[in-house]
């Protein structure tokens, strides 16, 4: 793969920064000394264990490991139970803001005692140790209480977000065989409520395992009930008692499942168990984001429906002790400041959230962040796609006031917890890039033939040593484990992305390989243009897809969203041709000629699914002339109808 863009920028971290930084350089020479032990001291060191362990790591099952095998413990004991005996149960575990403006404040006491309540509601339902347990809920207190009450009796969760049809919850109900199921009458989204429990009845409808559906009240919408298997939350919690021991399990006991397909085809049940993957999420999280639980105030974006909502919203914080901000609703609802007006409310410390947001904020302008005190802020963490370098350097700059760390995190579903990732306080940090895998992870980017890439070249990225919040398998189908992500390099995981090694080494990551374009023999990657089209002053957002094309085999389409003050003079001055000339001469000067789109169109939004990736697939179909496949997974399904009738003109 060409590596086509240089970036000279770089941002040492402060020496104040630094002197009272949780990671030194000394973490990543102990876990290159001895990987396991550093592991092992990580576990003992972060975790609470009923049972120590003897054992590290096991992989002579490959490509199934065992981490910490012998030794037991419970999530929920780790995350809740163990700060309340320390003294810390005043301490604020969730400032809840829901979107309408109602709040709540949940202590660790409350929290331990929620728990409880729900871990007995459960296990009332006949939930045991082992069952099954789909969780499909809005983003409310409910629903990490709902995770870690699963977790303390030992039955595996599966969440499902509550943006999914009820056709891609009834498969993953039915593929992980749910025996209960908890959701809500409804949420809030964009200024209304949103019904949730009509999907639920639709989905159990069509035949599953489900015996009874827990229903916690939100938005008190009237809903269709069965009785006998429907069970009302409050009633529930209210008949529990306060106390309960939490289930003492094995560290390779099953966690939760998490489903990363979209709502066609056999759902693909990722399977994370509890010792490993607890001690990388608090690693992880006590280090990529320099938390001191005493002072922190915490905010992760995600969703609970996504990865990130279980590593760095329910697991990593709260085995950390952490003290974070739980949001329901929309950045823009009922303004676009409303992100910045919770950090400036609760003085949020550290900000951890995705490219396509900060990439959205910076379309709307620098004036909504502006309104509001953002000096609380002292580290920014970026994830769920390869972030551009200017989106990051206006992150810094708007939302960081030139002086935060930004941490630009690669992690996968699959891998549990960030893997590649700048330390704040030891990595001196550079635009766009991951940089380097963390302490104690391996990973290298290799050649078609299996073989490192130089510094300076491009190709697939793998992992080549186990993990300890690896992924166990595919639930139910370990073939299709060791098909999908251990067959392309022997021996190696290989991740689906492809990346590069600039001259230092460090690590740039170059989206999905199924997006790398050929174009006049060059293979091209996506991320590269889009991150060319970005650095212009008049973009905030790009997407790029090869189009087939008679001369150069593909050729590069882009997709374009203007930032609002540039869209206002473009249109008053009727500039759209010369606007497009510019952006296609801009890209030829960054990366070259060979790179300049064939055509770009400005838009007004782009397809994205509901955590905000770009479904770039549709936009192929948008460019060579198709109509464009399922768009039952898109946030907004009109977005596409608006696309076409822009290239039809």
């Amino acid at each position: 793969m060409e590596n086509l863009l240089r970036e000279e920028r770089s941002f040492p971290p402060s020496p104040e920064f630094a002197a009272q930084a949780n990671a030194g350089p000394d973490l990543y020479e102990r876990a290159a000394a001895d990987r396991e032990g550093f592991w092992a001291e990580q576990a003992r060191e972060l975790l609470t264990w009923s049972k120590d362990f003897t054992e590290v790591l096991d992989f002579s099952g490959a490509p199934v490991a065992r981490w910490f095998g012998d030794g037991r413990l419970n999530a929920a004991y780790n995350a809740v139970d163990r700060h309340v005996e320390a003294g810390h149960g005043d301490r604020v575990a969730i400032h809840f803001e829901g979107e309408p403006g109602d709040t709540r404040t949940v202590t660790y006491a409350d929290l331990k005692e929620q728990v409880s309540r729900a871990a007995n509601a459960l296990a009332a339902l006949g939930v045991r140790t082992g069952d099954r347990v789909a969780i499909y809920l809005p983003m409310i207190p409910e629903a990490v209480i709902a995770m870690l009450a699963c977790a303390r009796i030992g039955a595996p969760h599966s969440v499902v977000f509550g943006g999914f049809s009820a056709e891609a919850l009834h498969s993953r109900i039915n593929d992980a065989e749910a025996r209960v199921v908890i959701t809500a009458d409804g949420g809030y989204r964009r200024g209304k409520p949103s019904a949730l429990k009509p999907a639920v009845d639709e989905a159990l409808a069509k035949g599953t395992p489900v015996e009874h559906v827990l229903v916690v009240e939100r938005t008190g919408q009237d809903v269709p009930w069965t009785e006998g298997r429907d069970v009302r939350g409050a009633d529930a919690l209210a008949a529990a008692s306060p106390e309960h021991t939490p289930v003492d399990v094995e560290a390779e006991h099953p966690l939760f499942i998490l489903y990363t397909s979209g709502t066609t085809g056999k759902p693909k049940g990722i399977l994370h168990t509890t010792g490993g993957y607890l001690a990388q999420c608090a690693f992880t999280h006590k280090h990529v984001f320099d938390l001191k639980p005493e002072t922190d105030v915490y905010w992760c974006t995600a969703d609970i429906g996504w990865v990130t909502g279980h590593s760095y919203v329910t697991y990593g914080p709260l085995v950390n002790g952490a003290t974070q901000v739980l949001y329901e609703g929309t950045p823009d609802t009922p303004g676009k400041d409303r992100w910045w007006e919770l950090v400036e409310k609760y003085k949020v410390s550290i900000l951890y959230t995705a490219p396509t947001a900060i990439r959205t904020c910076m379309k709307w302008g620098a004036e909504y962040p502006g309104k509001h005190d953002l000096s609380s802020l002292r580290v920014l963490g970026s994830v769920g796609e390869p972030i551009n370098p200017e989106a990051w350097m206006w992150y810094r700059r708007t939302i960081g006031a030139d002086r935060t760390p930004v941490v630009d995190t690669w992690w996968q579903t699959e891998t549990g917890a960030i893997m590649i990732s700048p330390l704040p306080g030891v990595t001196a940090a550079k635009p766009g890039s991951a940089q380097v895998p963390l302490p104690g992870i391996s990973a290298d980017v290799l050649d078609e033939r299996g073989e490192p890439v130089p510094n300076g070249g491009g190709g697939y990225l793998v992992l080549t040593d186990p993990w300890p919040a690896m992924l166990r398998g595919i639930w139910g189908d370990p073939q299709r484990f060791a098909d999908t992500y251990w067959s392309r390099f022997p021996g190696m995981y290989f991740a689906g992305d492809g990346a590069k090694k600039d001259d230092d080494g460090d690590i740039w990551l170059l989206g999905r390989v199924d997006d790398v374009m050929n174009v006049s023999g060059h293979r091209l990657s996506t991320t590269e243009i889009e991150s060319a089209l970005v650095s212009h002053p008049m973009v905030a957002e790009a997407a790029v897809v090869g189009a087939k094309d008679d001369t150069t085999g593909q050729a590069v389409v882009a997709f374009v969203i203007l930032r609002a003050d540039a869209l206002e003079r473009a249109d008053e001055a009727g500039e759209g041709e010369d606007v497009v000339a510019e952006l296609r001469n801009h890209v030829a000067k960054e990366i070259g000629p060979i790179a300049k789109p064939r055509s770009i169109l400005v838009v007004a939004e782009l397809p994205k699914t509901r955590s905000g990736k770009i479904m770039r697939r549709l936009l192929r179909d948008i460019a060579e002339g198709r109509e464009a496949g399922d768009v039952t997974t898109l946030a907004d399904s009109t977005v596409m109808d608006q696309i076409s009738k822009g290239m039809q003109r």
